[in-house]
């Protein structure tokens, strides 16, 4: 009851938050920090059920963000159309990407995820004759009619609701056998490979399910803010990001990337709007970072599940203190038990010698 009382009561800040919000600004720092619990949640597919670290992740959402607006402005589809045809699309990419990249482990997947943004930024940049080059991608707004105000209030609830789906996908995946098979692949891949778990296909799928929710999150990101530039969709920081959120928040925990992206959202946004174009805000990402990696590594959410936990046993030893009264009386029931097991013996024992 008090977990679900928490919930409602996160939900109904979160719904609420754009009439509290004082001006347009504060809503659209909302849908930043959305947009980082989104693509955090995502990450967490890969990262928290199989422990694989990729940074390689902004590649999904980039190539989201870029087959949204390249589907509304060469094809032209209606925005939401393209918006999940370039996350089916980003899916298929991930086929054949995971079949490749999850065969490695460790620092090798690292590697591998890295060099993946790196050639999607030299793609987008060079083919400027499509992509729009370092000259970006201007993608028209789905609702032209609406005033600016609106829009962002209606892409703040859109998502919202594609936090809300992501996080039940992952609750149901958690909870399920294949969940199970996901965890015993983080916990020891050898093992459970052994134990006949199909621990390569395991991975491929969940690495997909991972990439067209954060494709989803970039297209989204592409219809709300309108302008792509190759250098900002296809950053190794944004791959960072999320995995310094989700690792602050707790990878094993529901809503440890949603806290860790609160968190770290806010910080950058603040950096940002107080200091500028500076790279203070990649000063504050490493400090979190640090912080986590030092004193929390498992997240703030076990961190303080795990200090709860203490308080509510205080007063509770280890060892209770006994009187003598106390030992006196159970050492005469221990006593007791034997003689009574002792003349019970010794009756069995009799009774077997006697005649019939």
């Amino acid at each position: 009851m008090l977990r679900l009382g928490i919930l409602l009561a996160v939900v109904a800040v979160v719904l609420s938050f754009p009439s509290m919000a004082p001006s347009p600004y504060e809503i659209t720092v909302g849908i930043a920090i959305l947009n980082y619990a989104v693509l955090s949640t995502s990450w967490n597919f890969v990262g928290g059920f199989t422990g694989y670290i990729s940074l390689g992740h902004g590649g999904f959402a980039g190539l989201g963000a870029y087959g949204t607006g390249l589907l509304v402005t060469k094809a032209e589809l209606p925005p939401f159309a393209a918006l999940f045809t370039a996350a089916v699309l980003v899916a298929a990419v991930a086929v054949p990407v995971g079949y490749a990249a999850l065969r490695v482990r460790g620092a090798s997947f690292v590697i591998v995820s890295i060099a993946l943004v790196l050639i999607l930024l030299l793609v987008f940049q060079s083919w400027s004759s499509f992509t729009g080059g370092s000259r970006g991608l201007v993608v028209p707004r789905p609702f032209p009619g609406m005033l600016r105000a609106e829009h962002h209030r209606t892409f703040y609830f859109l998502f919202a609701a594609l936090l809300a789906a992501a996080l039940v996908v992952w609750w149901i995946i958690d909870r399920s056998r294949f969940g199970m098979g996901l965890k015993a692949i983080r916990e020891d891949e050898d093992k459970a490979q052994s134990l006949g778990t199909p621990t390569y296909t395991y991975k491929l799928v969940v690495f997909v399910v991972s990439a067209a929710f954060t494709s989803l999150a970039g297209g989204l990101y592409a219809l709300w803010f309108g302008d792509l530039d190759p250098v900002f969709q296809f950053s190794i920081l944004s791959g960072a990001y999320m995995v310094l959120m989700a690792l602050l928040g707790g990878v094993r925990h529901l809503y440890g990337p949603v806290l860790g992206a609160v968190i770290v959202g806010y910080g950058l946004e603040y950096s940002k709007i107080e200091y500028g174009d500076t790279p203070l805000h990649l000063v504050v990402a490493g400090l979190l970072l640090g912080v986590v990696v030092m004193f929390m590594p498992d997240g703030v959410i076990p961190a303080a599940t795990a200090l709860l936990d203490r308080f509510r046993k205080t007063g509770e030893t280890s060892i209770r203190e006994v009187t003598a009264a106390e030992l006196r009386e159970r050492r005469g029931q221990r006593n007791g038990t034997e003689e009574v097991r002792d003349s019970e013996r010794s009756g069995s024992g009799s009774g077997k010698g006697s005649p019939t």
